[in-house]
């Protein structure tokens, strides 16, 4: 495909279902990524960010085969050096943005999740699988290369170092189990109706069952506080209740559970 071509083909669908967008690669058969298709997942992760009635974002691949099978290598190997480190900065810049927005995101993973496809998945804060839809790794060094868009840094921060290296340098891919496992896959859902057992898992985080507001603080207290000093840490702990106290969800929380009734949230 040219690139003029490729600049005009819709590779991210987007949409919204009762609080809930879904952000879907669509580039079959493999769902694997462009500089093009980044571009289009980040405008899709900052209208969600800024869509104040979104409040959790699912990722996940078109097709039922993968989720994403990374980058695209027919891409990469055609193209210099210079625009290939310029490209995993653009991704790494674009799975910042979707780590450090302030609403839950989920990885549906629906199928195979390789290279840069987990790299994606390990940037959400929830990772659901399909079972038995396929594999997972970072296989790269057979490329030669390192999974270079946040493979080394989230991979280790969920496994820990040694086992990331081991995983990473034998170029492992396992089944979503193992990952479930190793503590890269939350859950493991049945493979028959899939995606509407996500949407329904991700609606649990929506008003009115949940105080959205509070979810997606918590999630920017741990993700922000993980890198900084605990003392640090707990300083933003303390920002970010501080803004809650004042919300109309505390106030429906706290009043709630001395009536003894189940609460209302407004993400309010």
């Amino acid at each position: 495909m040219t690139p003029a071509a490729e600049a005009t083909k819709q590779l991210i669908n987007y949409r919204v279902e009762s609080g809930v967008t879904v952000i879907e690669m669509s580039d079959p058969p493999a769902n694997a990524y462009t500089y093009e298709m980044n571009l289009q997942m980040d405008a899709a992760i900052l209208k969600a960010r800024m869509d104040n009635e979104v409040y959790v974002i699912v990722l996940t691949g078109s097709g039922d085969k993968f989720f994403s099978a990374g980058a695209n290598i027919g891409m990469l190997n055609n193209a210099e050096a210079t625009f290939k480190y310029y490209f995993c900065l653009q991704a790494n810049e674009m799975l910042l943005r979707l780590e450090n927005t302030p609403k839950l995101v989920i990885a549906a993973i629906n199928g195979h999740c390789v290279g840069g496809g987990l790299e994606i998945a390990m940037a959400a804060d929830l990772r659901i699988a399909r079972k038995d839809a396929g594999k997972m790794g970072l296989p790269e060094v057979n490329l030669g290369v390192l999974p270079g868009t946040g493979g080394t840094q989230r991979l280790s921060r969920i496994v820990g170092k040694s086992k990331a290296i081991e995983l990473m340098v034998t170029a492992s891919t396992f089944t979503f189990d193992k990952g479930k496992e190793l503590g890269i896959v939350n859950d493991i859902f049945e493979r028959e109706n899939f995606m509407s057992s996500v949407m329904e898992y991700a609606r649990q985080f929506c008003p009115p069952n949940k105080a959205a507001k509070a979810v997606g603080r918590i999630k920017r207290a741990v993700q922000s506080g993980w890198e900084i000093p605990l003392e640090s840490g707990l300083a933003l702990e303390r920002e970010v209740q501080q803004i809650l106290f004042q919300s109309d969800d505390a106030k429906e929380g706290i009043s709630s559970y001395i009536d003894k009734r189940p609460a209302t949230f407004t993400a309010k």
